[in-house]
């Protein structure tokens, strides 16, 4: 784990499939960082939750990382991304696309608005936890963020 980091994490989980969030939940709660996942079901509720928590105490509750969905109703992954990078307040939270797209124009995209990292995500349930306890691992383990 980065020194300059304590546990727990905080994730933003972006996604308008309960199937899927739940899956991804799980999957964290069964890797090696502890993570206080909060979940949004559609772009204006993440970015809603956003300006709240940069809001209060300075923005220490702002996520350490959102995973986001692309394809939602009402306000799509990549209007958000966009809208978070466009914010100061914001545009430092790491942003890492988690869908189930693999178009090349919407990886493209994804990355000309600010992503951090563009997954695919897996159909089978084994190689999601594997995928999701990947990117826990690269990010809370490897990757040095700076301090808010």
């Amino acid at each position: 784990m980065p020194a300059n980091r304590v546990m727990p994490f905080h994730i933003l989980l972006v996604d308008d499939e309960p199937g899927d969030v739940e899956l991804i939940k799980i999957a964290l709660a069964e890797g090696r960082f502890i993570c206080n996942v909060a979940t949004a079901g559609h772009g204006v509720e993440a970015m809603d939750m956003l300006h709240h928590l940069t809001n209060v105490n300075d923005g220490a509750g702002c996520p350490d990382l959102v995973l986001l969905d692309l394809n939602m109703p009402v306000m799509n992954g990549k209007e958000v991304l966009k809208a978070m990078k466009a914010d100061a307040k914001l545009a430092h939270i790491p942003v890492v696309v988690l869908t189930t797209s693999d178009v090349e124009r919407d990886v493209l995209a994804s990355y000309d608005l600010g992503a951090a990292g563009f997954v695919t995500k897996p159909i089978d349930m084994d190689k999601l936890y594997q995928v999701i306890h990947g990117i826990e691992d690269y990010w809370f383990g490897i990757v040095r963020s700076p301090k808010h």
